[in-house]
């Protein structure tokens, strides 16, 4: 069953986001994810505060997104993830195929 990650980012530091997304992204696709959103427009239709820039990415299965995120290629990216941006990092099962 695919498994995501959802990501609001308030981004800190823009050369160091573009390092962080240069660097995740190459482990995502490693471990098998594939980018459903990447920052695109968004806006608020009911409740919260205004959307921040929201990511999501899809993988396989829970197994390999917690693969890739507990990942020494994803530990790169960390490292420059946290002067470089804000985040709230959500992990969500989908649903069985049908």
């Amino acid at each position: 069953m695919s498994a995501y990650v959802i990501s609001e980012v308030e981004v800190r530091d823009v050369a160091g986001f573009e390092a962080y997304r240069t660097i995740a992204a190459k482990a995502i696709a490693q471990y098998g994810g594939r980018y459903l959103v990447r920052g695109g427009a968004a806006s608020v239709v009911e409740g919260g505060p205004p959307p921040k820039t929201i990511i999501v990415v899809e993988f396989p299965t829970m197994e390999r997104l917690r693969e890739w995120y507990a990942s020494p290629e994803y530990a790169e990216a960390l490292k420059v993830r946290q002067t470089a941006i804000d985040r709230r990092l959500i992990f969500v099962e989908g649903v069985a195929p049908v």
